[in-house]
C-alpha cells in the first residue's frame, strides 16, 4: 500500500504510551485491511524499539486474524464444508502465509497412491488396512501422543509436510482421505478418545440398542491405524466406568470436527503471554457452534 501522510502519522503514534491513543490508532490502522501488512512489516524492520515492535506484531496478527475470521465464516456457511479446507484454515492461524493449494495437491497425490492399491473385491477391513499401510509404512507418518506443548502436532499441514501428527491430526487426515476414496470412515464422539469408525451405508441410521451399534463394523485408532472391535470398545467403557450412549456413536459433522480441533489446539496457548491466542481460537470455535445456524 502506498505510504500516505495519514499512514505516516498513524505509524508515528504506534509508540505513544497513552493506551487510549494507541487503541484509537490501532483501530484506524486495522481498518485499512490486510493491504497495509507490508507497510507494517517494513516499519517493524526499521524500528529498533522492542516495545514498539511488539505493538506492530500485534497489529499484523490482528489483521491476519480478521481475515481468517472472514474465511472461517465463509467456510462454515458453505454447503460443502470441505474437511481439508477447514483443517488448513486452522493451520493458517499460526502460519498466516500458508499457501493451501500446495497441500491440496499433496493430498491428492497420497489419495491417488492409495486408490491404485484398492479394488472392488476388497472387504471394508482390507480397504482400511491398505490405506493405513500406505500412510504409516510407505509415507512413514508417525503418530504421537497428544502433547499441548507441541502445537504443530495438531496441524494437518504439518502432518502432510513433516509426516508427524497426534491422534487428532492423523485421525482427521484419515477421514479426509477416506471421503476422497469413498471409504465410510467417520470420526465419532467416544469420551477422552479420538476414534474413527467404519459405518455401513447409512451412518445416520437410528439404532434402538445403545451398544453395540449395528451401523458400525469396526473402529480405527487414528494415531496408528490399529483396528478395534466392539469388544475392545466395550472393555474401554468398562475401564473408565462410563455406560455407552447412542450419542457416542454418531458421526461428527465436518464443522464439529474442526471445532473440536480448534478447541484442543487452544490448550497449547495457556501461558500468560500467549493467552490472546487461546482467546482467538476459542472465539473461532464459538463461530462454528452448530446451534448458531
Amino acid at each position: 500500500m502506498e505510504q500516505t501522510k495519514e499512514l505516516t502519522a498513524l505509524f508515528n503514534l504506534i509508540e505513544d504510551p497513552d493506551d487510549e491513543v494507541y487503541s484509537t490508532v490501532s483501530k484506524k490502522i486495522i481498518s485499512y485491511g490486510k493491504e497495509i501488512i507490508p507497510n507494517l512489516e517494513y516499519l517493524w524492520e526499521v524500528t529498533s524499539d522492542e516495545y514498539t515492535q511488539e505493538r506492530i506484531e500485534m497489529l499484523i496478527h490482528s489483521l491476519h486474524f480478521r481475515e481468517l475470521q472472514i474465511e472461517f465464516k465463509e467456510w462454515a456457511n458453505s454447503d460443502k464444508k470441505d474437511l481439508l479446507t477447514g483443517a488448513l484454515l486452522v493451520s493458517r492461524y499460526q502460519y498466516p502465509d500458508l499457501i493451501t493449494a500446495t497441500y491440496h495437491q499433496d493430498v491428492e497425490k497420497i489419495r491417488r497412491n492409495i486408490w491404485l492399491e484398492l479394488n472392488s473385491f476388497l472387504t471394508s477391513l482390507e480397504k482400511v488396512n491398505v490405506m493405513s499401510n500406505i500412510l504409516f509404512n510407505y509415507y512413514k507418518i508417525k503418530g504421537t501422543e497428544i502433547n499441548y506443548t507441541k502445537p504443530d502436532d495438531f496441524l494437518v499441514y504439518k502432518l502432510i509436510e513433516a509426516k508427524k501428527g497426534n491422534a487428532i491430526s492423523t485421525g482427521i487426515f484419515m477421514v479426509i482421505l477416506s471421503y476422497m476414496l469413498d471409504i465410510n470412515l467417520y470420526m465419532i464422539n467416544i469420551p477422552r478418545q479420538f476414534i474413527i469408525a467404519y459405518f455401513d451405508d447409512d451412518p445416520n441410521r437410528d439404532n434402538e440398542n445403545d451398544f453395540p451399534p449395528h451401523h458400525i463394523q469396526f473402529y480405527i485408532d487414528g494415531l496408528s491405524g490399529q483396528i478395534f472391535s466392539h469388544k475392545d470398545v466395550e472393555t474401554y467403557f468398562n475401564r473408565i466406568k462410563v455406560k455407552p450412549q447412542k450419542s457416542f456413536f454418531k458421526p461428527l459433522s465436518n464443522k464439529r470436527i474442526i471445532q473440536l480441533l480448534i478447541e484442543e489446539y487452544a490448550h497449547c496457548f495457556s501461558d500468560v503471554k500467549q493467552a490472546y491466542k487461546k482467546n482467538d481460537l476459542l472465539s473461532l470455535a464459538e463461530m462454528l457452534n452448530e446451534e448458531n445456524e
